[in-house]
């Protein structure tokens, strides 16, 4: 008997966490107040994914989109359906926190904070040896194309899903993302 109550205890528990939406908490770093109710995750968890972001699947149109956010997001649609970024209100700019879309679809998400881990436990600031510590030998190592000595790092994940890290000539993080081919190899972004 003593354990069937630790047994519906655990099921209440489980049961609590899978209620709450990981999209429409604080984010880790971000406070509540800058980033209001609904930004990204609470410390300890986490959003990134291979396949998307939260409740964010790569695919999804804008308002599906802007659905499952919950919170608010700056940035404007592309008039002739090509490539534009929104963000989290939080976010300073697309460059530290952001989310692609092509043709009215989410491809790709940017990270160039530290508060974020990507999927796998890659972080801006890790080292390229870190790095590789964590994944391995589904690494592939290129030259980056704008800085010497700087390199990309990428990861293929499900399917054609991509997690790219970008390093600087000291070989520290300075910013990844994920997302589908062809947009996640777009080096300006939108540009």
């Amino acid at each position: 008997m003593k354990h069937a109550w630790l047994v519906i205890a655990g099921v209440v528990l489980l049961a609590g966490c899978e209620g709450s939406s990981p999209a429409s908490s604080p984010s880790a770093g971000a406070s509540t107040s800058a980033a209001g109710p609904s930004s990204t995750v609470p410390a300890g968890l986490n959003a990134a994914r291979y396949d998307g972001y939260g409740h964010m699947r790569f695919g999804m149109n804008e308002p599906a989109f802007r659905r499952a956010w919950q919170g608010e997001l700056q940035g404007t649609a592309s008039t002739d359906g090509g490539c534009y970024y929104l963000a989290p209100k939080w976010a300073k700019s697309a460059a530290v926190f952001g989310f692609m879309f092509e043709q009215g679809h989410f491809v790709r998400y940017d990270v160039g904070n530290a508060n974020e881990t990507a999927p796998g436990g890659g972080k801006v600031g890790m080292t390229v040896p870190q790095i590789r510590a964590l994944y391995g030998n589904h690494v592939e190592q290129s030259p980056h194309k704008y800085e010497q000595g700087a390199f990309y790092l990428r990861i293929t994940g499900q399917g054609q899903n991509v997690l790219l890290f970008e390093t600087d000539a000291a070989g520290k993080i300075t910013r990844w993302r994920v997302g589908v081919p062809p947009q996640i190899d777009y080096v300006e972004g939108c540009s």
